[in-house]
């Protein structure tokens, strides 16, 4: 392997990058986080946070960025629209070497280590996969915002502002979940809270989602977290019918939500062994051996 290479493992979603910065061993030299990279926000802005995020990881590691010298393994949200990863290649700096796969595949790596397993990744998105024992990747669910991502921040987040909307109305108690969603949001009456959904995105939805989780025992919130765990469950049973494999449930809401995952699933419920940036960095690692390192 090139002894020149930086590997840098990118994991990049709709709330932000994690960047793990190694040496050509892949030994780990600095983490760095940064802004949402997710492709639906925008091929350009998702550059923009990876390079930012690339920069502080080497800042911190004290040595100078040098693209040409950098091999990136990137776990995208979004790659599965052609069209966006074309865009994403092609406006990418000069560097030594470029995999890209969808941030699923890479939490996968950094779960199980590469060995087979599922995962079910819980961000502003959602995502469940599963690696065989022949190193086939087969996903389920990750269709994206607004329809899909079942259990997902942005998905709870979209079904929880329903209960504040109700509130406001008079259709439904003025409650304290409902106070706290109108908090957030900094609405006061209708037509505040129309400009807020306007203007809201996955990522704004996204970050509905604790206020969700603090009020777990209010019965709305505790019917809507149930119905995530069960949607969980069906990612779950979809992928590994055989009933075999360990299950890591990931991202910012995996921990969270795992209470509400059904009983059948709860005995292979495993912590994931790394994150996807990790994952990251093992795909870097596998791109700069195929260079010819």
């Amino acid at each position: 392997m090139n002894k020149d290479f930086f590997l840098i493992g990118i994991d990049g979603g709709g709330s932000g990058t994690r960047v793990v910065l190694g040496d050509a061993q892949g030994r780990e030299l600095a983490q760095a986080a940064s802004g949402p990279s997710g492709l639906g926000l925008g091929v350009e802005r998702a550059w923009q946070a990876i390079a930012a995020g690339c920069g502080e990881a080497f800042a911190r590691a004290g040595v100078a960025l040098d693209w040409s010298r950098c091999v990136l393994g990137c776990g995208l949200a979004g790659v599965n629209n052609r069209d966006w990863l074309t865009a994403f290649r092609t406006q990418a700096p000069a560097l030594a070497g470029l995999a890209v796969e969808s941030d699923a595949y890479t939490t996968l790596l950094g779960a199980h280590a590469g060995a087979p397993g599922v995962i079910v990744a819980l961000g502003t998105g959602s995502v469940a996969a599963v690696l065989d024992g022949d190193g086939e990747c087969r996903m389920v669910s990750g269709y994206g915002y607004p329809s899909g991502d079942e259990a997902s921040g942005a998905w709870l987040g979209l079904r929880a502002i329903v209960h504040a909307q109700h509130a406001l109305d008079g259709r439904g108690a003025n409650d304290d979940l409902a106070q706290a969603l109108l908090a957030h949001t900094g609405a006061h009456d209708r037509d505040s809270l129309v400009v807020w959904l306007c203007e809201a995105n996955q990522t704004a939805y996204a970050r509905l989602a604790p206020i969700v989780i603090a009020h777990r025992s209010h019965p709305f919130a505790a019917r809507l977290l149930g119905e995530a765990g069960a949607e969980v469950g069906k990612m779950i049973a979809a992928l590994d019918p055989s009933a075999s494999l360990p299950i890591a449930l990931c991202g910012g809401l995996g921990a969270p939500l795992r209470e509400y995952v059904p009983h059948i699933y709860q005995a292979r419920l495993r912590e994931p062994l790394a994150d996807s940036a990790h994952g990251g960095l093992q795909l870097a690692q596998r791109e700069a051996v195929r260079l010819g390192g």
